[in-house]
């Protein structure tokens, strides 16, 4: 997948010196700051995404050097490049804040829909390892068949409540998976969801 392999390079390491101190999650809510149209600096993408301004510039530097972003005084903005590879992640990807359930480990929960994405699916233990090294307090990963959810490796859909809760207005279809990221801090909550996807996907 094309925009996998790009945020891949934004990560890469370069020999003979150490990987970034960031993510792809990192990466692509990067993107999404910088492609929301509002002139972001440096200073400010290092505050959003809680990394230091050297690891910030060495993430706009190999952004630059991709033909994702242009930087101006007036700030930051995505090249029609960077505008694509979101596109295309939107089409696979989307997103939504939920409430509390019974399901959800923190008070703070961020589900991402991933579409078509079932097969990939083992028990969910990856996803929830993704979001835990990204500092989340968890993941949990649901696949939608025949109209209701249930949790991988069983047999017992959802109760009613809950999957009116966790759907929201995601609107899955047929071999769709969502994965819920939880913490206290819906920073975290949210970098853990998306960690955990983008690891689905790499699958």
């Amino acid at each position: 997948m094309e925009p996998l392999s790009v945020l891949r390079q934004l990560v890469a390491k370069l020999a003979p010196g150490r990987p970034p101190a960031y993510s792809l999650a990192h990466a692509l809510m990067g993107l999404e700051l910088i492609g929301a149209g509002l002139g972001v600096g440096r200073q400010q993408l290092a505050r959003e995404l809680r990394l230091g301004e050297g690891t910030i510039r060495t993430m706009v530097s190999r952004m630059r050097g991709l033909g994702l972003i242009n930087a101006s005084r007036g700030g930051m903005s995505l090249t029609e490049k960077g505008r694509e590879i979101l596109a295309e992640l939107a089409d696979v990807m989307s997103t939504s804040e939920i409430p509390e359930t019974s399901l959800t480990v923190g008070s703070e929960n961020y589900a991402v829909l991933v579409k078509c994405a079932s097969a990939k699916v083992r028990l969910g233990i990856e996803q929830r390892d993704a979001a835990l090294i990204s500092g989340a307090l968890g993941a949990t990963t649901l696949v939608y068949e025949g109209g209701n959810l249930r949790m991988p490796g069983t047999a017992e859909d959802l109760d009613t409540e809950t999957s009116q809760l966790v759907l929201g207005d995601l609107g899955p279809g047929d071999g769709d998976v969502i994965i819920i990221g939880s913490s206290v801090d819906a920073f975290l909550a949210e970098l853990g969801a998306k960690a955990a996807a983008l690891e689905l996907l790499q699958d």
